[in-house]
């Protein structure tokens, strides 16, 4: 079979390829045509530009690629209320080139392709992804419970353009194949609930996929995200491939689960995209995804990013030449009935039924846990934790209020009440229960709460934070939602958090701790590119002469405890919650 023949055969229910995909050898991307050079002119490594719909992208020259930088001071929305005064998607219809440039476009992504590809059109900036290019990350999800007809509204506008591009482009290029970005979770969780993106995105994305499907052209979805929670529902909708599956989603569960009817693309994470990783590392890695993932069939091993190629080249040959090497073996598929026939007991079977993922069944609360608190609690501040953890802004303020009035001391409200609240919060995120909107709504309630109680505070014990942290995303990255969310947590937990914000150098952070005398650096980055920074500000804390005096606790996707073994760092934490109850310890 050629690439393009077992590509094919994978996306039948009951396919039979006869050997493993070598990443994306089966795909001809066609990038660059007229519609979407239009859409990202002027994106160059080291330009700062403002697109098509008016928001701030930045590409730093030493960062893999561009990214939007929206701030309350550029954003496009400035009132979601009022969303139609301020959006307006650019008139591809008009600017989409003459039929000359397609016609020489088509002929070269044809030749390229041969027999032994498809031609696959791209297109980047998915739904989700667009509304929160018009306006911070943090207003989309907590709009989503504030604004939902507006949010409704919104997306609907921007589907509509996404149907407009998509028309075009396959009217133009006339490709085999459609792939489609749109992020829709972190490394281990969704960023909304799995009923919030149903009643959001699933419709909206029904439509944009029906109609692909309807002209004949088969569907790919780029996502590295943690999706497990709705994979069902990305085969219902009519998505053939998701791209860029995370090994955090546990593949093998989701192959059965789906059952053939989506094909999974990925399993090889960024965590061996490093300038450091070495041969075996590498080697042993991706042969151990190979024997974990590709039995259960309609999988195809790749780099779970969204384009061809790791960013470090020396790591891309040798994932092609495991795979070949895998390749050469001799393999059986790994069938539903084996499992059957070995009378396997005490495993748990996770299901679409019960909509479970490994993730939660790994790390559920045992039924006797919190048994004392099923019952709501009757005091004020049991009224306070509880107006906070539901998100809302009034009520919590006059729980405070209340327990105000009623004689409890400030302090005592503030630790009982609201930072009760964020930690019982924080570890339901820690368990996937509670997401990302969840959590920012509550620190709205905090931060309003925090209006009232602090001249109180102010006037009475004195007592102060329970230590002090220098927070900050590293150079060469410029992501702030995790950093965001530390953040929130932190504060939520009782600590004075100093934010030196995004891309920033190892000096910086070392004297930021120095001048305002931090127990704690915490440092991160979503990228592979930007992880020796994080060590090179354990460096300089040693330099400077804090490293006995400050403790340095790291993150982001591609960091593991094994990364931060090596570098030499206090401590490691896989999400926010997690990172404010280190923090906590590591300052006590």
């Amino acid at each position: 079979m050629t690439a393009k023949e077992i590509f094919l055969e994978l996306l039948k229910q009951d396919g039979r390829p006869e050997r493993q995909l070598m990443q994306y050898e089966a795909l001809q991307m066609a990038l660059g045509d007229p519609i979407g050079g239009y859409l990202h002119q002027g994106r160059r490594p080291g330009a700062t530009i403002t697109d098509l719909w008016g928001t701030v992208i930045e590409w730093p020259a030493d960062h893999p690629g561009s990214m939007p930088h929206v701030t309350e001071e550029n954003k496009v929305i400035k009132d979601i209320t009022h969303w139609r005064d301020y959006v307006h998607a650019p008139d591809i219809a008009s600017n989409i080139g003459d039929e000359a440039a397609w016609a020489g476009f088509r002929t070269a992504m044809r030749e390229l392709a041969g027999d032994e590809k498809l031609v696959a059109g791209f297109m980047a900036t998915g739904i989700f992804e667009q509304c929160h290019f018009l306006m911070p990350f943090q207003e989309v999800l907590t709009s989503l419970y504030d604004h939902p007809d507006e949010m409704h509204e919104l997306i609907e506008y921007i589907t509509d353009f996404r149907l407009t591009y998509v028309k075009l482009l396959i009217d133009n290029l006339q490709p085999d194949v459609i792939f489609s970005h749109d992020d829709w979770g972190t490394k281990d969780a969704l960023f909304m609930k799995p009923d919030m993106w149903r009643e959001f995105f699933k419709e909206p994305y029904r439509r944009f996929y029906g109609y692909i499907r309807s002209r004949g052209v088969i569907t790919i979805h780029h996502a590295d995200s943690y999706l497990a929670p709705i994979v069902e529902d990305m085969a219902e909708i009519g998505i053939q491939v998701w791209q860029g599956v995370l090994p955090e989603n546990n593949i093998p569960d989701l192959q059965e689960r789906l059952g053939g009817r989506m094909v999974l693309m990925g399993g090889i994470g960024a965590a061996i995209d490093r300038e450091d990783a070495g041969e075996e590392e590498v080697r042993k890695y991706v042969h151990d995804a190979l024997l974990e993932y590709c039995p259960g069939g309609h999988f195809i091993p790749s780099i779970t990013y969204g384009l061809s190629g790791t960013v470090y080249p020396h790591v891309d040959p040798w994932i092609n030449d495991e795979i070949r090497k895998y390749n050469e073996g001799y393999h059986l598929p790994r069938y539903k009935s084996w499992a059957d026939a070995a009378d396997i007991t005490g495993a748990v079977k996770l299901t679409a039924d019960t909509g479970s993922s490994a993730k939660s069944a790994v790390f559920a609360k045992p039924a006797s846990a919190g048994a004392e608190d099923s019952t709501p609690g009757n005091t004020l501040l049991d009224a306070v934790s509880e107006a906070l953890q539901d998100g809302s802004v009034s009520d919590t303020v006059a729980a405070v209020q209340d327990a105000l009035f009623a004689g409890a001391a400030a302090e005592e409200i503030l630790t009982d009440g609201l930072v009760r609240g964020m930690n019982e919060l924080g570890e339901d995120f820690s368990l996937g229960e509670v997401f990302v909107p969840e959590m920012l709504r509550a620190a709205n309630c905090m931060t309003a709460a925090m209006e009232i109680l602090k001249p109180l505070l102010a006037s009475g014990s004195g007592k102060k934070a329970a230590g002090r942290v220098c927070l900050g995303t590293v150079r060469g990255d410029l992501h702030d939602i995790g950093k965001n969310l530390v953040k929130i947590m932190m504060e939520g937990s009782g600590l004075e958090v100093i934010d030196v914000g995004c891309d920033v150098g190892a000096e910086d952070f070392v004297q930021t701790a120095i001048d305002n005398d931090c127990g704690l650096i915490a440092c991160s980055t979503l990228l592979t590119t930007s992880m020796g920074e994080i060590e090179r500000v354990v460096q300089e804390a040693v330099r400077r002469g804090i490293r006995d005096k400050v403790k340095i606790l790291i993150g982001g996707a591609p960091v593991t405890q094994e990364y931060c073994d090596k570098v030499a760092a206090d401590a490691y934490t896989p999400d926010a919650a997690a990172a404010a109850r280190k923090a906590v310890q590591l300052l006590s």
